[in-house]
């Protein structure tokens, strides 16, 4: 058995080199079938990459918050601000107006007025085609929109509807000059064709692309340095409720605010939300916005405590009406200035405003005669050009990329001081002529029983109780 076992290992040892037994691998997987290539992202917007690129997130954020601050001035800030000071009897006519000129300039923007004050065209007017809000890309199937070069990193649907909130309430700030005397229809008649044929050239010339005015267009006639509106929303508006107002003539009578406490809660309404007015001019959540919404909120107080400490001193008594309309004055002056200069011009910039302001209420309406019922005026327009020729003034390189009289640049003095009287003639002429067109057609001014008895009765049949 032994000699048998031995034979048989002898035997598979000589058989195990050739013989092997056989391992079946398995069989190989069936190779899968390519993944198509994943196409790249879209790019990020940016001021070099303007079709089919993603917005910013955080930017497109501030920019609708600070829409809705924006419109929160006119309604309902500048409705209870202005609806407080006057007399009970026009109250609700005063209201009213703020929130029909709401509407009425909303359509009027997207009809054509947006296309006309920023779409590229000529130095003097915007092009068409965004006419009707036409062409507008915002694909949110892909996430991709066209923004517009003007904001290069939110859609161009945000940038449409802040630039609208500055179009409204800029018409809606003339209505304190003729306050309690002007016929509601002769209103939106003037309201619409003001905001054409004079807001929406204005607004071209500094802001729009290659504007006359426009600092950062290199054939400009002057380089005018406005962040948030001195020249297009302010100064605009309180020449044209000038010139309205002494078309108009002086009301009746007269008398004191009716609600004061609607004029302060107006009023704080107009601080909250000028933070989207001017921080949101940045149209980026960046630093240059974070400046802005400082200096706004210096120059405001400022100004206010200015303006009541000079109306202490000269009336005796600080009133509610006073330091609210010196809060609204250093908002007005600090607005052009608010991404150009520091903290240190705008505490300037607020004792300026709340002093030569309260003289523009004062002393100037004083001295001429004229019924600015509500000192859109002598708070607008006067605020403005203080403002506006200050930036010229205080205007720090590091902070907005230009440099001021301080910093050795006189001229930007000049440009400023150009800009505003460039605005105020043409202002002053258009709103001349389209207010005496509206007169010798559907008149101007209610009767003087409608003015007796009040507007809100006669011309909307409403009483506030």
């Amino acid at each position: 058995m032994i000699a048998l076992a031995l034979l048989v290992l002898s035997f598979a040892n000589i058989l195990s080199p050739s013989i092997s037994i056989a391992q079946t691998p398995p069989p190989a997987a069936p190779q899968a079938a390519a993944a198509p290539a994943t196409p790249p992202p879209p790019p990020a917007c940016d001021a070099k990459t303007l079709e089919k690129c993603t917005v910013n997130s955080g930017d497109t954020a501030w920019m609708l918050t600070s829409v809705a601050l924006v419109l929160m001035m006119t309604v309902p800030g500048l409705g209870l601000f202005y609806g407080g000071m006057v007399r009970k009897k026009n109250v609700g006519d005063t209201v009213m107006t703020s929130f029909a000129i709401t509407c009425l300039v909303t359509i009027l923007w997207a009809a054509f007025n947006y296309s006309l004050a920023f779409r590229a065209g000529s130095p003097y007017i915007g092009g068409l085609d965004r006419a009707f809000l036409q062409g507008i890309l915002s694909d949110i199937g892909s996430g991709v929109s066209n923004p517009s070069p003007l904001a290069p990193t939110i859609p161009e649907t945000v940038y449409i509807c802040f630039q609208m909130t500055f179009a409204i309430i800029t018409p809606a700030l003339i209505a304190g000059a003729f306050a309690e005397r002007m016929k509601f229809s002769s209103m939106l008649w003037f309201i619409a064709l003001w905001a054409t044929i004079v807001y929406a050239p204005v607004a071209h010339w500094v802001w729009g692309p290659a504007g006359i005015l426009n600092s950062t267009n290199d054939a400009a006639w002057f380089k005018v340095l406005d962040f948030a509106g001195g020249t297009v929303v302010h100064i605009n508006s309180g020449t044209a409720g000038l010139v309205a107002c002494l078309l108009l003539g002086p009301r009746k009578d007269t008398g004191p605010a009716h609600n004061v406490i609607l004029t302060f809660i107006g009023a704080s309404l107009l601080w909250v939300g000028w933070f989207g007015f001017n921080a949101g001019s940045a149209v980026t959540a960046n630093i240059q916005a974070g400046m802005a919404m400082l200096v706004t909120q210096l120059a405001t107080a400022m100004a206010a405590f200015t303006w009541m400490i000079v109306e202490w001193v000269f009336r005796r008594k600080p009133t509610v009406v006073g330091i609210c309309s010196g809060a609204v004055a250093g908002l007005v002056a600090i607005t052009p200035a608010s991404g150009f200069v520091g903290p240190g011009g705008s505490l300037a910039i607020g004792i300026a405003a709340g002093a030569v302001c309260y003289w523009g209420t004062t002393g100037l309406k004083h001295m001429f005669g004229y019924d600015d019922a509500l000192d859109a005026f002598g708070v607008h327009a006067v605020g403005g050009i203080v403002g506006a020729l200050l930036t010229g003034v205080f205007a720090i390189s590091e902070y907005g990329g230009t440099s001021g009289w301080i910093e050795g640049n006189a001229h930007q003095v000049v440009n400023q001081a150009a800009g505003v009287g460039i605005v105020l003639g043409y202002d002053i002429i258009v709103t001349f002529i389209i207010l005496k067109l509206i007169d010798w057609t559907i008149g101007l001014r209610v009767s003087e029983e409608v003015e007796r008895d009040g507007l809100d009765l006669a011309l909307h049949g409403e009483v506030v109780h």
